[in-house]
């Protein structure tokens, strides 16, 4: 286990390094840099002289060559320093500590809120096959795989507003945006959060749900549980001590990217819903090619994947013991 664990880790090392160059350069793909989408956005018809370009792209450090501008930004990185946004004008490392702790707050829940209800209900409807809570569980499901999450906060938003006189966007009402924290301010959080769990959430446990079902349904149907039963343990006893063990591999297998969503936050979602977490701050950041923070949120996220992945690889080999390191 020890030298797995090393030889991990050096590989990871590795990995991480090649998505931060990957990372870099790929910002940069699209035609122009920062300097370009800021001055078309500032000049309103007003000529702006080379000369005023080129002193921007020098004040940002865009005059350099590529790989320079890479050498320079991951060596700042490793003395934890992650640059500073063009477009925001503020450290990336500040706006991280801003945003990291509130995707926290939503993802963590969500993710519990996810695994909490997919296992079970896909427990249930494979152990029920074919029955009335199957077949609700199963047009549920379908249902929340069809149905994109920003899409059901739109309608979610239209229908508060326009019945319930509220709305469901943001994570404080108006008169605790911008107060200090307190424990009013935290309840109402708690109160706003839960619908955007709910919407973020529902793709995922739709999924997780069929995955579920469908694994153990397979496990059900393997001469080792008949051969349990016919031995005497009791129905939920068996299923819940073999068969579930090792159908629920896949969903283990997830953890992976369970990880790296928690910070990317889901981004269209999170824009739709005015929350304050990293995946709007992405995603503002890559269509102004503010590179510095966009691949410091990417290299984030990388670290996390590989991470998470890991971590995923140990949990299979606890969960199911034909799975050897």
């Amino acid at each position: 286990m020890g030298s797995y664990i090393v030889r991990r880790v050096l590989q990871m090392i590795l990995v991480v390094f090649i998505i931060s160059m990957v990372a870099f350069f790929v910002i940069q793909l699209p035609p122009g840099d920062f300097v370009t989408s800021y001055v078309s956005s500032i000049a309103a018809g007003d000529r702006i002289t080379q000369d005023a370009i080129l002193a921007l792209r020098q004040q940002f450090g865009l005059d350099e060559p590529l790989l320079m501008q890479y050498f320079r930004w991951i060596t700042n990185v490793l003395q934890g320093n992650f640059g500073l946004s063009f477009q925001l004008q503020r450290t990336v490392g500040d706006l991280l500590a801003e945003r990291l702790p509130l995707t926290l707050a939503i993802t963590i829940p969500t993710t519990i809120f996810v695994y909490a209800v997919a296992i079970p209900i896909g427990i249930y409807s494979a152990v029920k096959q074919y029955s009335v809570g199957d077949y609700l569980f199963t047009f549920v499901g379908f249902i929340g795989l069809a149905i994109p999450n920003f899409l059901l906060g739109i309608v979610l938003i239209y229908l508060s507003t326009r019945y319930f006189g509220g709305n469901v966007g943001g994570l404080f009402s108006p008169e605790f945006e911008n107060a200090p924290w307190s424990v009013a301010r935290v309840l109402d959080m708690s109160r706003n959060m839960a619908l955007a769990i709910i919407i973020i959430g529902t793709s995922g446990t739709a999924a997780t749900m069929r995955v579920m079902r469908g694994m153990l349904l397979d496990e059900l149907s393997q001469a080792y549980v008949e051969t349990a039963r016919a031995k005497g343990l009791s129905e939920w006893r068996l299923i819940m001590k073999y068969p579930v063990r090792v159908a629920v591999s896949p969903v283990l297998s997830t953890v992976g990217f369970t990880l790296p969503a928690m910070i990317s936050g889901t981004e269209i979602t999170a824009t739709v819903l005015n929350l304050p977490t990293t995946g709007p701050l992405l995603l503002n950041a890559v269509k102004s090619q503010d590179m510095f923070l966009a691949a410091s949120i990417i290299l984030i996220l990388s670290v996390l994947t590989v991470i998470g992945t890991f971590i995923s690889d140990l949990l299979l080999v606890w969960a199911d013991p034909r799975i050897r390191l």
